[in-house]
């Protein structure tokens, strides 16, 4: 197992989610995992991300993780065998097996509603692809939750592990301080619209002001300002 070297909480709170990511390239994480939001929950003792190398698992002297495809074709497979023990003994490791997400550009497209549901489970077990993908026998016999951030395809399954674990994160309590931070975020519910604009200072800057209404003090209003933006920006940007 790869991974930072353990921190010590500096409260009591109770770990509230537990990652598992299962992968060719630990290292990728290294700074993922030291910085800003995700670094504060980790110290905070409320959340805890541990990564494997799938290649631990693999039985040759070479530690092979992959080959060519049966039928031909260009590139490789990930091997069944090192994958399946792999995400076999990691579940092992504690009484909640976890919920298991495999990474492909074959699974179903993130969205935030799917974001909500996964932050509801206690641990995540995110498998990332390389390659060509996975021999069909790793989703036969894991029977994972396949999932990919959208119609393209990107060199493994690494980033696309970073970007569930930060969407989910922002979920979990405590983890953002302000819970309202989530709660108007673009496409989250009830609306699932997106979020209206934002402005800080100056006031103005080259010609362009913030509306008046966000400095009146006037908290009704500036709240019906921004539910109809929310609502313009929806219509005019994503009309789907």
């Amino acid at each position: 197992m790869a991974g930072l070297p353990k921190r010590k909480p500096r409260n009591e709170k109770q770990l509230a989610m537990r990652f598992d990511v299962l992968t060719l390239f630990p290292e990728v994480f290294q700074g993922f995992l030291g910085q800003s939001v995700l670094k504060r929950a980790i110290d905070a003792g409320l959340v805890d991300v541990k990564l494997y190398n799938i290649r631990d698992w693999a039985k040759d002297k070479h530690h092979s993780v992959d080959d060519r495809p049966f039928g031909g074709g260009p590139g490789m497979v990930l091997k069944v065998e090192p994958v399946v023990d792999c995400a076999e003994s990691v579940r092992r490791q504690d009484p909640d097996p976890g919920h298991l997400v495999m990474l492909t550009p074959q699974g179903r497209r993130l969205k935030q509603p799917d974001v909500e549901r996964l932050a509801e489970n206690k641990r995540i077990l995110l498998l990332c692809g390389r390659y060509e993908g996975f021999d069909e026998r790793i989703r036969e016999i894991l029977k994972p939750e396949e999932i990919s951030l959208g119609d393209f395809v990107l060199c493994g399954g690494e980033v696309a592990a970073m970007a569930i674990i930060e969407a989910v994160i922002r979920l979990v309590p405590d983890v953002l301080g302000d819970e309202d931070s989530s709660a108007s975020d673009s496409f989250s519910a009830p609306g699932r619209l997106l979020e209206f604009a934002q402005y800080t200072r100056p006031r103005e800057y080259r010609g362009l002001k913030v509306p008046e209404v966000l400095l009146s003090g006037n908290h009704q209003a500036v709240a019906q300002w921004r539910e109809e933006n929310s609502k313009e920006r929806t219509r005019r940007r994503r009309a789907d």
